[in-house]
C-alpha cells in the first residue's frame, strides 16, 4: 500500500481486476478454432471432430513451483504444458485454455503479466488459443488451467486398453526434471540444461496423436514417475507390465550430475515426475511412430509393474497427501 492508505499502482490491487484483465488479454492472436475470445461471459471455440477431450490442472505456489527456483515466465510456460500433456496422452490436438489465476492483492501486477506472457508463449508453441478465465483474490499465489483438445477423428486412447503381448514404449524426455529438483534443492543452478527441464517440461505434443493413429492400445501422461504411471495402466487394463532397463537410455548428463550428487540417475529415470513424456502400449507387431521407443511388454494380470522382472524396491513415484 502507497502511504496515504491507497494500493500501489504497480500490484494487481491498483490495476484493478479489469484493468489486468486488459494489460494479459489486449493484442493477442488467437488461432481460427478461437470463434470468440476473451471479453465476454464465455468463450466459444471450433469443435470440428464433434467431440471436446477436457482436462484440468492446478498449480500451487510452494507445492508445484517456487518463485526462488524459476521465473514467472517459467511458471506460466509449465502450467500450460502440464495440461497440453494430458490431452496429448489422449490422443488429442490441443485447441485452447482458460486460465484462472488466484493471487494476494499486493501482488506485483509485472509478475502476472510474466506469468501471462509465459503462458501465450507455451499455446502458442503448438497454435493453442488462451480463450478466457477468471482472476481472483487469494492468500497465495494459485494457477488453474483447463485445456480443451480434439480427437480429429480418432479415438481417445485410454489407460484401460492395454493388453498381455502388447509392446510398452515412451516418447520424450525421462528423469531429467527429477535431476533438475535434486539440483535446485541442494541450492545450485546449473548445469541448466537440467535445471530448466524442471522449470519448464517439454511434452511431445505431437506423439500423442501419432501413437493413437498408429494404433496405441493405452496411453498416459508420465507427470507422477513411469513406474508410478505406467501402475495406473496396469491397473485400469488389469495387466501387469514389465519395464526392462536394458531399453531405457540414461542420458550422459544425468549419469554426470548424479554422480555430483551421490544419486542413482535410474532412479530418477525410473520414478520421478514432472517431465511429462508419453507411456503409451501398441499391439506386438506395431511398428512405432517417430521418436517412440520400447521399453517393456506388457504381461499377464497380477503381475503388477516390475522392473526387469522384478517388483521395484522403494517409492514409484509421486502421490499427493502420501
Amino acid at each position: 500500500m502507497s502511504p496515504q492508505g491507497r494500493p500501489d499502482e504497480d500490484t494487481v490491487a491498483g490495476f484493478g481486476e479489469f484493468g489486468l484483465i486488459r494489460a494479459i488479454t489486449e493484442n493477442r492472436k488467437q488461432p481460427r478454432s478461437t470463434l470468440l475470445g476473451p471479453g465476454d461471459d464465455a468463450a466459444v471455440v471450433a469443435a470440428p471432430d464433434g467431440r471436446v477431450v477436457a482436462t484440468k490442472d492446478v498449480l500451487v505456489q510452494g507445492v508445484h513451483f517456487r518463485l526462488d527456483w524459476s521465473t514467472p515466465e517459467h511458471v506460466g510456460r509449465k502450467a500450460i504444458a502440464v495440461n497440453l500433456a494430458d490431452l496429448a496422452a489422449m490422443g488429442a490436438a490441443p485447441t485452447s485454455v482458460l486460465i484462472g489465476l488466484a493471487c494476494p492483492a499486493d501482488t506485483k501486477a509485472s509478475l502476472i503479466t510474466e506469468l501471462v506472457d509465459g503462458m501465450w508463449a507455451e499455446a502458442g508453441r503448438v497454435g493453442v488459443g488462451v480463450v478466457g478465465g477468471d482472476l481472483v483474490r487469494a492468500d497465495q499465489l494459485v494457477v488453474s488451467i483447463t485445456a480443451l483438445g480434439d480427437l480429429r477423428g480418432l479415438n481417445p486412447v485410454t489407460r484401460s486398453g492395454a493388453r498381455p503381448g502388447d509392446i510398452v514404449a515412451v516418447c520424450g524426455k525421462l528423469g531429467w526434471a527429477a535431476a533438475g529438483l535434486a539440483v535446485l534443492g541442494r541450492g545450485f543452478r546449473s548445469p541448466v540444461s537440467v535445471v530448466n527441464a524442471q522449470r519448464v517440461p517439454e511434452p511431445p505434443y505431437s506423439a500423442g496423436p501419432s501413437a493413437a493413429a498408429a494404433g496405441a492400445t493405452s496411453m498416459i501422461d508420465v507427470s507422477d514417475g513411469l513406474l508410478a504411471d505406467l501402475g495406473h495402466i496396469a491397473a485400469a487394463s488389469e495387466v501387469g507390465i514389465d519395464v526392462h532397463t536394458d531399453r531405457i537410455p540414461v542420458h550422459q548428463r544425468l549419469v554426470e550430475v548424479g554422480t555430483a550428487l551421490g544419486a542413482d540417475p535410474l532412479k530418477w529415470v525410473l520414478t520421478g515426475g514432472e517431465d511429462h513424456a508419453l507411456a503409451a502400449t501398441f499391439p506386438p507387431f506395431a511398428d512405432l511412430p517417430e521418436g517412440w521407443a520400447r521399453i517393456g511388454s506388457v504381461t499377464m494380470p497380477e503381475s503388477g509393474v516390475t522392473v526387469d522382472g522384478k517388483p521395484y524396491a522403494g517409492e514409484s513415484g509421486w502421490e499427493h497427501w502420501r
